[in-house]
This record gives C-alpha cells, structure tokens and sequence, in this order.
C-alpha cells in the first residue's frame, strides 16, 4: 500500500514507494504547494496542489500527524480533492481552513468570494477518513460526491456558530456511506444530505452549535435525483420537482435545546426572494424513533409540507419534547402518518 506521511511541516511531506521513487533528490522537489510528480515516466501521476486533486486509481494510505493550513485567497472551489480514488485511507490530522475572514465578508452582506471546500472526495470507492480534525473551514469541511462505500469515523469539526455555508460533513450522489462518533460544531448543517444519497448510515454524532442532521435542501434544480434510505430536518423549496425523500429513519436521538428539534420545511427559502409554487419533492416513510430532549420553542414538532404533493406515511414512534416549564406544541400542515408509544407534544398527523 502507498502510504503519504503528511508531517507538521508541509515542506517535509514524503512520497514513500520504491518503485516510483529512483532517487533520494526526487522527494526534496515536493513543496508547500505542489506535490509535483515522483519517480518513473511509466508510472501514473500523483499531484495535490491547492485547488488541484489526488487522482490516481491505487491504494493510497495518508497519515496526517499535523496540521495543513489553507491559502487565505480564497480563489478555488476545493482545497484538497481526491478524484476518481480507490482504497483512500486518511488517518488523523488537522486541517486548517482559515475561513474567519471569508466568514466576516458575507455576514457584512459584502461581494465576496465562494470559499474553498476543505476536503472533498468525488467519483471514488473505498474510502475511509479516521481521526481528522478540520478547523475554520471556508465552505463545507468534507465533501462526498458520486462515491461508494465511504467510512467517516471519529472526526472533529468546529467553526465559529455564525460561520455561513460551513456544512460539516455533506454527502450527495453517494451510496454506502457509513458516518460515526462525529463531534461537528459549525455555522451551519452538522450534516447535509444531498440528491442522490442512498444507504447512508449516521450513528453516535454530536452536533452543534448547528443546523443538525438536515436532508436537503432539495428542489432547486429540476433534474435532482431523489434521497432514500437514511438514517432531523429535512428542508426542500417551494417549486416544481420531481424529487424524493422516502424510507428515513431517525432514531436514538438527543437534542438539547434546539430552535426547531423536529422538523420537514417544503417551503425552504433562505434568501426570501423565492416564488410562492409549493415544492414537488414528495416526502414519504420518515420515521421518528426515540427521539428525546428539549426545544428552545414552542413549536417542537413542524411538518410543513406541499399541500400539492402532501408527506405521508410519517411515522412517530417514542417522541418526547419539552420546552422549559410549558407544554412544547406540534404543527402540521399538509402531513399525514401515525403516532405510537408515548409522543409529547401529542401528534398533529391526519390518519
């Protein structure tokens, strides 16, 4: 297995493989910002370049023992890319967005660049990323994008609670991806679930300050594909689409004092500037199971949903929500589905 040592100084990163490595003068060419090409001309190229990507098929091992600290230009979509990856493993580290003064420009409402995302994996299989700490990202911190059989275990995330579109982990497009004993702490989702997300397996997360464990938003472009098969908002905008989000299943969930615990919004707009079309993404078998905690509002249970394309088959199975000394209330618009076990606020759902 190859295997990339990425050490406290980005300037003593070393290639190890022998059979692409024909001399010790090769290793001194990689530099903070290029990892340049090493060994035969036969063999496939590896490169990471700020804003470039690691792109070759073979089994590929990074121990991260450092930090790797981003360019503050901010001119890239992506910091580090791995595209077209098999067998990738990365194990622990930092990374370093350095996004704080990104972040200040958009909350002063100023024209200001995208940002970078800090880690994103596309069109790749076999993937596991293990301890990594990812700091002050400029965008999202982890991107996973049209890939399968992805393992994210035991990562910590944190950006500032006003730090805008610093999504700690995002998926779409990907099958298999298995995300565990996560500690994210950002501005925006913990985790976003994007169109095309199948068989994905959340477990054992600590989210906020945040947005929670959010499927969507989708509806936006016309031609998204559907998410199913997950497992608490899911948030979709109001316009034509022929979208899903079915077979979800949210269980053994703790929330403390969130703004909205429980909720599926069809009317998502976060600009307010959107038209008033309801939302064609149908939403159908979401299950709330044993989901537990306390609401910072009194509307703990939201469910508003297209009243053209109506959620079904909502299913809530043990839910208990307080708000302080006051009874918590649910709110249902468009939503039908069944209640068991002991659900507080009481349900709202049409049978």
């Amino acid at each position: 297995m190859d295997r990339l040592d990425l050490a406290k100084n980005v300037q003593d990163l070393v290639v190890k493989r022998p059979d692409l490595v024909k001399k010790e003068s090769d290793l001194k060419n990689l530099t903070k910002n290029n990892l340049d090409r090493v060994g035969s001309e036969e063999s496939e190229p590896t490169q990471a370049r700020s804003g470039g990507a690691v792109t070759r098929s073979a089994l590929l091992e990074l121990q991260h023992d450092g930090t790797l600290v981003a360019p503050t230009d901010y001119g890239t979509e992506n910091w580090i890319t791995f595209d077209g990856v098999s067998g990738v493993t990365i194990l622990g580290g930092t990374l370093d967005g350095q996004g704080a003064a990104l972040w200040a420009c958009k909350n002063a409402g100023k024209t200001c660049p995208i940002g970078a995302t800090s880690l994103e994996f596309t069109n790749s299989r076999e993937v596991l990323i293990s301890g990594l700490t990812s700091l002050n990202s400029q965008m999202f911190h982890i991107d996973i994008h049209d890939c399968e059989n992805v393992n994210i275990q035991g990562v910590h995330v944190t950006a500032s609670g006003d730090s805008p579109n610093t999504d700690g982990i995002h998926v779409a497009g990907s099958a298999g991806v298995n995300i565990t004993r996560a500690i994210i702490k950002t501005g925006d989702d913990c985790i976003s679930i994007g169109p095309g997300a199948t068989n994905l397996w959340i477990e054992n997360i600590g989210c906020g300050p945040g947005h929670g464990i959010s499927i969507g938003s989708l509806g936006k472009d016309p031609n998204e594909q559907g998410v199913q098969n997950n497992g608490v908002r899911i948030k979709t905008w109001a316009k034509p689409n022929q979208g899903f989000v079915r077979g979800v299943l949210f269980e053994d969930v703790i929330i403390n004092n969130a703004q909205n615990p429980v909720i599926i919004d069809q009317e998502y707009c976060p600009d307010n500037n959107c038209s008033t079309q309801p939302s064609g993404v149908k939403i159908s078998n979401v299950t709330y199971r044993n989901v537990t905690g306390s609401s910072a509002t009194a509307k703990a249970v939201n469910f508003d949903c297209s009243h053209t394309n109506p959620c079904t088959g909502i299913v809530l199975d043990i839910v208990d929500l307080t708000y302080g000394s006051k009874p918590a209330t649910a709110s249902c618009t468009s939503a039908a589905g069944s209640a068991t076990g002991v659900v507080l606020p009481p349900s709202c759902l049409a049978s």
